[in-house]
């Protein structure tokens, strides 16, 4: 699907909506004006209480070469979007379990993004480089807390400071993937774990990643997350979910 301005679109179909990187002539290089179009697509996407899951990809042979390298450092205009750290932030925080599709090779800053999502799940033969020190470039202190917190401080460390290509096996085996799958067989492979997220309970999955997330982050509020966990308790998906184990058939969420 394109738009015909190379600017992200967006697809929905049941519960799952997908946003699809769309400048493929340039490897889905992320230019300026697509950070505020991706922040709204968010809006969008997380507005609408029917959607259970979310799904992240690229168009064409690569998921994405990063932001515009051009468009570093320059100074903030009148009319400015906001910065990429914002966008990375944005997704993170995201009400919906995240699946970042990775169709091809991820670079620079989007390799955060996809960090960002709550699943990875990469294909065979794509790589993946952080060249912010061949660049010069001191990255911004979201983005290396979230390769921390995700791969572990020796991971980070090999991949911001050497600056070099790792391959898709090895993305696998330092948990920068969740799996890892032939090309043919990623919609497939994305599907059935969008679908296995959307048949769990939404209050559960979305309370639980908000959670997880701040206690990764290190900002958890402990007492926030209790009252969401008593006020769990007293829903309709916990109901049903116990009817549904006792009944031996499938649970039908609600949401609430």
């Amino acid at each position: 699907m394109s738009n015909g301005s190379g600017l992200p679109v967006l697809a929905v179909e049941g519960h799952r909506a997908t946003i699809r990187l769309n400048r493929p002539e340039v490897h889905n290089r992320i230019e300026p004006e697509d950070i505020g179009e991706l922040m709204a697509l968010l809006d969008r996407v997380e507005a609408d209480r029917g959607l259970r899951v979310l799904v992240l990809t690229g168009t064409g042979k690569s998921f994405s070469s990063g932001f515009n390298i051009g468009e570093i450092g320059a100074a903030p205009g009148p009319n400015s979007t906001p910065g990429f750290e914002v966008l990375t932030d944005r997704m993170e925080r995201c009400r919906l379990p995240t699946i970042c599709a990775l169709n091809g090779g991820v670079y620079g800053g989007s390799t955060d993004l996809a960090l960002a999502c709550d699943f990875r799940v990469g294909v065979t033969g794509m790589s993946m480089f952080m060249p912010a020190a061949r660049l010069g470039l001191h990255y911004y202190p979201g983005g290396m807390r979230r390769y921390v917190s995700r791969l572990g401080v020796d991971t980070a460390k090999r991949l911001f400071l050497l600056g070099q290509k790792v391959d898709a096996q090895e993305l696998l085996r330092i948990g920068f993937l969740t799996d890892l799958v032939a090309p043919a067989a990623l919609e497939a492979a994305v599907g059935a774990l969008a679908d296995t997220l959307a048949a769990n309970a939404p209050l559960a999955v979305q309370g639980m990643k908000k959670a997880l997330n701040s206690l990764a982050r290190g900002d958890a509020d402990l007492a926030e997350i209790e009252a969401a966990a008593q006020a769990n308790r007293r829903s309709a998906d916990l109901a049903e979910g116990q009817r549904a184990w006792m009944e031996k058939r499938t649970p039908r969420f609600i949401g609430a």
